[in-house]
């Protein structure tokens, strides 16, 4: 196999303002012994060393511990809000934003202890941090299907750059129930990368193979689910306004409420501001 080379980000490419405040928000984080995991497209670069300009620095975090974090911050004269209470919260800086994720905006990648048990030592911007698992990394991008944006390829380089190394029964058991999504990425990456396909082990294949196998064979469920909402937020909607399908984010199908879903619909129309 073709090694890869990993050429991870220093932060020397933002600008100073930005650097900064993401810097001193990692100090006072880390003074005060809060937990948190870096994650978002640094996490990516760690991993994979792809870059990718972003607006935002990603902070993942357990979202018992928001209220806590937000009061340190606080005191260190930085504005938090609860943008999202279902998956996200932000800390806003002279026009500088640094998001706190505590789950995905499905509500399905829920960040708990395991996020902080297999997480990795690392060095951002000169500051000594944890960086989500590899594992995790994977599970939460995933899911992301928008017309806009979809992390597939996200996927398929952590893949490339991990999989020999990943904890593939985790993987799946934080599938779970999904495991046709995560069947479906690694057949893409078979497609992708024909001559490392075996970066996902054999065994991980036939068990997800057999699983599918099997399905297809035993009756469909009566319960009319959209699972497609669980992808994208926007794309899927008509099933649920005008088809009549359940929305797969909702309880019990999903871990949303309809008040969280509504807000994260309702903000469809600024995502391009």
């Amino acid at each position: 196999m073709q090694r890869m080379t990993v050429r991870r980000s220093n932060g020397n490419d933002l600008p100073a303002s930005s650097l900064a405040f993401y810097r001193d928000v990692l100090r006072v984080l880390n003074d005060a012994s809060l937990p948190y995991l870096v994650g978002g497209a640094y996490a990516l670069n760690f991993f994979t060393g792809v870059s990718r300009h972003t607006k935002d620095f990603d902070i993942f975090i357990k979202r018992e511990d928001y209220e806590r974090i937000s009061d340190a911050l606080t005191e260190a004269d930085y504005e938090t809000e609860l943008t999202y209470p279902h998956w996200l919260a932000k800390v806003n800086f002279n026009g500088d934003t640094i998001d706190l994720v505590f789950s995905s905006g499905n509500g399905i990648a829920e960040v708990d202890q395991a996020w902080f048990d297999h997480a990795v030592p690392a060095d951002i911007f000169g500051m000594p941090v944890q960086i989500c698992p590899a594992e995790e990394t994977l599970w939460s991008k995933a899911y992301i299907m928008e017309r806009e944006r979809f992390d597939g390829a996200d996927v398929a380089h952590l893949i490339l750059a991990k999989g020999r190394d990943m904890d593939w029964m985790r993987l799946i058991d934080r599938f779970g129930s999904h495991w046709r999504l995560l069947l479906s990425h690694l057949t893409l990456f078979g497609f992708i990368y024909p001559a490392h396909r075996h970066a996902v082990p054999s065994w991980v294949m036939d068990k997800l193979m057999n699983q599918l196998i099997e399905e297809v064979h035993t009756p469909a469920p009566h319960s009319e689910v959209c699972g497609g909402t669980l992808l994208s937020r926007e794309q899927y909607l008509n099933d649920i306004f005008h088809w009549g399908y359940q929305d797969g984010r909702v309880i019990p199908h999903g871990k949303m409420t309809e008040k969280d879903t509504a807000k994260w619909t309702e903000a469809i129309k600024n995502k391009w501001d």
